[in-house]
């Protein structure tokens, strides 16, 4: 992944992602496929919002293809991607289904933004 944007499985969802206990902050979590045209168009978009929030909110991205990993994406009701889910202090407060309408980072950062 990268410096701002880091990779999450089933095993580190509850600790890193959905723990109501250990006021995570704001964090995002980006449902992806390697085969997915749409993922990989979101990406860079992820990973400038990232770098411009590092401080303020954590971003993961987990990989929805492995068979043994589907928990956290059945749990959350995931059933398309892309999908970015938004938590904060371990609660769900915001999706977003498919790409960005504008196809910018500036989209995406105001969804995120306005939470912090």
């Amino acid at each position: 992944m990268s410096n701002f944007v880091h990779e999450l499985t089933d095993a580190e969802f509850n600790e890193k992602v959905a723990n109501k206990d250990a006021n995570l902050g704001l964090v995002l979590v980006d449902f992806w496929a390697p085969w997915c045209s749409p993922c990989l168009q979101l990406a860079p978009f992820v990973e400038q919002a990232a770098e411009k929030l590092a401080g303020k909110a954590t971003f993961y991205k987990y990989l929805v293809i492995p068979e043994e990993q589907q928990e956290a994406r059945m749990l959350n009701g995931v059933r398309n991607i892309p999908t970015i889910l938004l938590f904060k202090d371990g609660v769900l407060v915001d999706r977003r289904v498919g790409c960005l309408e504008s196809n910018n980072v500036e989209e995406l950062l105001s969804f995120v933004e306005k939470h912090l």
